[in-house]
């Protein structure tokens, strides 16, 4: 009774992965990657609350 199989098919779930063993390197460098990662974010917020940077060039008149 192939004919009523219509649809898509679920897909196989994948294998859970083995938490390995992080050695102290790896667990200082994971942190060294927090630490900067919240670095940046908090410049993006300070940098986004202003307005824009670059408005110093032409300004118009209204006259034509």
């Amino acid at each position: 009774m192939s004919g009523r199989e219509g649809g898509k098919k679920k897909p196989l779930k994948a294998p859970k992965k083995q938490s390995k063993d992080l050695d102290d390197d790896e667990v200082a460098f994971k942190q060294k990657q927090k630490e900067e990662q919240k670095a940046l974010d908090m410049l993006k917020a300070k940098a986004s609350g202003k307005g824009p940077l670059g408005s110093g060039g032409i300004k118009k008149s209204g006259k034509k």
